[in-house]
């Protein structure tokens, strides 16, 4: 087997393995088969509803309510996700800590190769930041563009503001779970901590649980019955 550095051929393949499940996995979820929608698929025309019903509530206080709560659920993952990426960056800079919980676990203790390890770890986290910022701007463009919805449902540009309205709920929602996604694999990159095999092993174990939630659960059904 090829070795470079801290390295074998083991390793390339689990970090590709691990890159390409994240990708085909997010490329799943948001483009299923027409005859299996996926959670997110199905939640997209319940967004719709929701901006359509928003069109003749009165008041609309509760949809208010709504949108700042999950503009609350975006800026504590963002927040969260900060503080881990702190953690990380602060290993990295002196790994001494973590080179000592390896001696612990009888792992490979090379800090060079534990930093590296570490690092795909701190990129999902960075990626689930950006997408969560931008989520969190995207609900308030949405909240913004609620607002603008005239008070008479029966005015022409009530109905064309809601579906906007909806459009931007809809890609709001898309950045969140790309960024919820990025952490399930930050999650699943830490295997790599143990060797390539748990890499290989908790990345086949994060895509079936992901694939699982949004084809297979309860919650899926419950959706895909009122739909």
């Amino acid at each position: 087997m090829i070795s470079i550095g801290p390295f074998s051929t083991i390793d390339a393949l689990a970090v590709a393995l691990a890159l390409l499940a994240w990708a085909g996995t997010g490329w799943l979820i948001e483009h299923p088969p027409a005859r299996r929608p996926s959670v997110t698929v199905l939640m997209k025309e319940y967004r719709r509803e929701w901006m359509r019903q928003f069109l003749t509530r009165q008041p609309r206080i509760f949809d208010a309510s709504i949108i700042d709560s999950l503009r609350q659920g975006t800026a504590f993952f963002a927040s969260a996700s900060l503080i881990a990426i702190g953690g990380g960056i602060a290993l990295i800079g002196n790994p001494a800590a973590i080179v000592g919980l390896a001696e612990d676990l009888t792992l490979p203790t090379d800090a060079t190769g534990l930093q590296l390890r570490v690092l795909l770890v701190i990129m999902f986290l960075a990626n689930a930041v950006l997408k969560f910022i931008w989520s969190n701007r995207l609900f308030g463009y949405c909240a913004i563009m609620m607002a603008a919805v005239p008070n008479d449902p029966g005015d022409p540009v009530a109905p064309h503001r809601a579906q906007q309205a909806a459009e931007l709920n809809i890609t709001a929602a898309k950045s969140f779970n790309r960024g919820l996604h990025s952490i399930y694999f930050a999650l699943g990159s830490l295997g790599w901590l143990l060797g390539p095999y748990a890499l290989i092993a908790t990345t086949l174990l994060t895509s079936a649980l992901l694939i699982r939630r949004e084809f297979a659960s309860d919650s899926r059904k419950v959706m895909q019955h009122g739909a």
